[in-house]
């Protein structure tokens, strides 16, 4: 990030990690040169914009995204990007385990049960019904 008067606005190249003014930290991330990168004041962010902790929405589409682990290393890398892979670790570690592993299969446990009381209920009722007919026939 470029500061630029009180707020800092994203740098912008054609491509960050293969461009000549992209230097690499020591902790992974990279920082564009100010003297060739073009500062921008409305920045889309990865994936279009749908990838991002902006506001509640977005940012439950990420989570959900990471948790339902269809894509979450693609928002892995753009964070080693952005901030370094030091500290990374402590948020997807915690959020695979607990939110893939735990909560996910959780939630498809209580539809499970939940869809079986369903067929149940269903079925009963296709048993009555037959009863009925048959009693209406006699």
């Amino acid at each position: 990030i470029v500061p630029e008067g009180d707020m800092p606005t994203p740098c912008n190249t054609d491509n960050r990690t293969e461009s000549p003014s992209a230097t690499s930290w020591w902790d992974g991330s990279y920082v564009c040169n100010p003297l060739e990168a073009v500062c921008i004041e409305d920045w889309i962010g990865p994936n279009y914009g749908i990838t991002s902790f902006d506001n509640i929405g977005l940012a439950m589409l990420t989570v959900f995204q990471c948790i339902t682990m269809e894509g979450w290393t693609a928002i892995l890398y753009w964070m080693n990007d952005a901030i370094g892979s030091s500290f990374n670790w402590l948020y997807f570690v915690p959020l695979i385990v607990l939110g893939s592993f735990f909560m996910l299969n959780l939630v498809l446990g209580v539809l499970s049960g939940e869809f079986a009381k369903e067929r149940e209920k269903v079925e009963n009722r296709q048993t009555f019904l037959k009863l009925r007919r048959q009693q209406q026939l006699e």
